[in-house]
């Protein structure tokens, strides 16, 4: 049976077998303590709470999918000493990283990078010692071998995405290693993908299906979320960045070994396929499913199927979750935790202005990609005003569920599937929660310059776009007074079943000549969650081409535009540009949002473009440390650094 253990620690361990941000310090400086930490059945439990530790922390300040993306912007001026986290976020989307100190190194662990390396070394030891604690028994010896493993893939995986080809820390060196021993290789990609899933096959079968107790076990790896990491895994592998890339056929290290295979494999899209199924099965088994919300509150359909966006994410325990960050607080006002609500969230009443800072808001580009209300692309219904969507109108009676009737706003708000209302704060529409909870008494939105929740507070408590986040707010979070807030916690999805769905549905539809049933079956479970009809009668009725998801490279397009919406502002997109090497195409594009400054309607609704860095080739993989590259003359430099 699975024993309780905190993710959330202050002290971990007296052991730390790592030094500074040097990655190639693999040799434990403190041998001499490895049979105390391991003496015990406590002990070793302590020891693999270290594992857990580094964990990327997704939906954070550290996250490269909310920083480096194109779906989220943020204002320049953060002052009260957030000068750092303005250079990590501003300086890497306006200005690109570098090499002399990188930014979100998860190869060096500075400038917001985790200790990856470093992880993966205590994973490593926890492995090779954890038979040393006498009191352990064998069925629990094997399952927290089985975590270490899993979380040792993990890492590996997540420093291939961000650098590509890794070396592979199989084991750590010993004391005696030699400096030549230290000099280590980066693997090729076949290579380095092929040991994660060795890792993930060896730990699945030992891994329980749940943990015991959601509450003190929360965050811990279970049967899902190594399969569905090893899904993911296999997936990106598949993808165009990593299979057949010609873009980086000059990578070749001084062994003469080029790491990357410029001939692409469709087998390897069947591969992936396979896992994704494995991974759904698996998490069907478990319990679990798509969320639908339920609520207490008097409501309309309508406003349900919104309240049900953010809920997806902000329902701490639901049934869909199948990996979070135990210890993300999504309402700590403290910076270090990112408190994501209250740097979402827009300011409501003149009581909230100390508050909320708003800091991470969409671009006008997520607001443009949404469905119609006939869950189709806007460009492509014939029933929607596309050319006169940036156009002044007042918002119609039958729009009361979604905007405010009579409100001034533009063509492009209204008409549009619940996701969209769900997951942006928009001009004119409405905030339910956030202290009220009557659907006929919800929060009214003004962005424009003279309003409470449009105007500028100082230099940094504002939005830059003209939107807010909707969807990563609880609704029963409350302002309960004056500057006072009180926040329902939740915490940030790694992994749900909807990404499953959607990564069995590409690989599928790569795999096969042509689509098939099942792809339209699990892409038309999560549009039947929103509200939507499933792919091909919304096509066959609604699109400008119908024949469009009977089609390889059309249903492609779907599937990629379908995850860009259900997962939209949870840090994937970022990832999945990367891999579909779509980065240079839409990074390029202007970041655009709304005239923040502007009194009226005319004023607000004028485009204006935020300027970010050119995005080049080299800016898909990131840079190794200058220094790593003068120590050790073994390591190639991705390209363009």
């Amino acid at each position: 049976m699975r024993s309780s253990i905190k993710l959330v620690l202050t002290v971990i361990v007296s052991i730390s077998f790592y030094g500074c941000q040097k990655y190639l310090d693999v040799v434990p400086d403190n041998i001499a303590t490895i049979d105390d930490a391991y003496k015990d059945r406590v002990s070793a439990q302590r020891a693999l709470a270290t594992c857990y530790n580094q964990l990327p922390r997704n939906g954070t300040r550290y996250d490269p999918g909310f920083a480096a993306g194109d779906d989220i912007w943020i204002h320049q001026f953060i002052d009260r000493g957030q000068e750092r986290w303005r250079q990590y976020h501003r300086e890497l989307a306006v200005n690109g990283n570098n090499v002399t100190r990188p930014l979100y190194s998860y190869w060096h662990n500075i400038e917001g990078g985790n200790a990856l390396w470093k992880a993966i070394r205590d994973c490593n030891t926890f492995i090779a010692n954890v038979y040393k604690a006498r009191d352990l028994d064998s069925y629990e010896r094997e399952e927290w071998v089985a975590e270490a493993k899993t979380l040792k893939a993990y890492y590996h995986f997540y420093l291939m995405q961000l650098y590509g080809p890794i070396p592979i820390a199989r084991e750590n060196l010993p004391a005696s290693a030699s400096t030549e021993e230290l000099m280590v290789y980066r693997e090729p990609i076949d290579e380095v993908v092929a040991y994660i899933v060795q890792l993930l096959d060896e730990a699945i079968p030992n891994l329980d299906l749940k943990v015991d107790n959601m509450v003190s076990d929360a965050g811990r790896v279970t049967r899902p979320v190594a399969a569905a990491i090893k899904a993911k895994v296999l997936v990106t592998a598949a993808s165009p960045l990593f299979n057949g890339n010609q873009d980086y056929a000059h990578m070749i290290d001084k062994r003469g070994i080029a790491l990357f295979n410029t001939v692409e494999d469709p087998n390897k899209w069947t591969l992936a396929a396979e896992a994704a199924k494995e991974a759904i099965d698996i998490a069907h088994e478990a319990g679990i499913q798509l969320y639908r919300h339920q609520t207490t509150f008097n409501v309309s359909d309508e406003t349900l199927g919104v309240m049900q966006v953010s809920q997806i994410i902000a329902d701490k325990f639901n049934a869909e979750r199948i990996w979070s960050l135990s210890d993300f607080n999504s309402s700590s006002p403290n910076i270090q935790n990112l408190g994501l609500e209250l740097r979402t969230i827009p300011r409501l009443h003149s009581d909230h202005q100390n508050v909320v800072y708003q800091w991470f808001v969409p671009t006008l580009k997520m607001a443009e990609l949404f469905y119609s209300k006939n869950g189709v692309p806007i460009e492509e219904d014939p029933d929607y005003a596309y050319d006169d969507r940036m156009y002044l109108t007042f918002v119609p009676q039958d729009q009361a569920p979604y905007m405010q009737p009579g409100y001034r706003t533009i063509g492009l708000h209204l008409d549009r599937e619940p996701r969209f209302y769900g997951s942006l704060g928009v001009d004119g529409g409405w905030w339910f929660g956030l202290g009220r909870t009557d659907e006929n008494a919800q929060w009214p939105l003004d962005f424009k310059s003279k309003s409470i929740t449009g105007g500028m507070i100082g230099n940094q408590r504002y939005t830059t776009t003209g939107y807010y986040i909707k969807k990563l707010s609880n609704f029963m979070s409350a302002y309960t007074g004056k500057d006072t807030y009180v926040g329902k916690p939740f915490d940030f999805p790694l992994f749900r079943l909807a990404d499953l769905y959607l990564l069995y549905a590409e690989a599928l539809n790569e795999s096969l000549p042509s689509p098939d049933e099942n792809i339209y079956h699990y892409i038309d479970l999560i549009r039947q969650r929103a509200g939507l009809s499933g792919v091909i009668d919304s096509w066959a009725q609604h699109s400008r081409y119908p024949q469009k998801p009977t089609t390889k490279s059309g249903m492609r397009e779907i599937i990629r535009q379908e995850r860009n919406i259900e997962l939209a502002f949870e840090g994937q997109r970022f990832w999945d540009l990367r891999r579909w090497k779509k980065s240079i195409e839409y990074m390029n594009q202007p970041v655009r949002g709304w005239n923040i400054e502007g009194e009226t309607p005319q004023e607000f609704y004028q485009v204006i473009t935020h300027n970010r860095s050119q995005y080049t080739l080299r800016d898909i993989l990131w840079p190794i440390m200058q220094d790593e590259i003068l120590r050790n003359k073994n390591l190639v430099q991705n390209p363009g650094w």
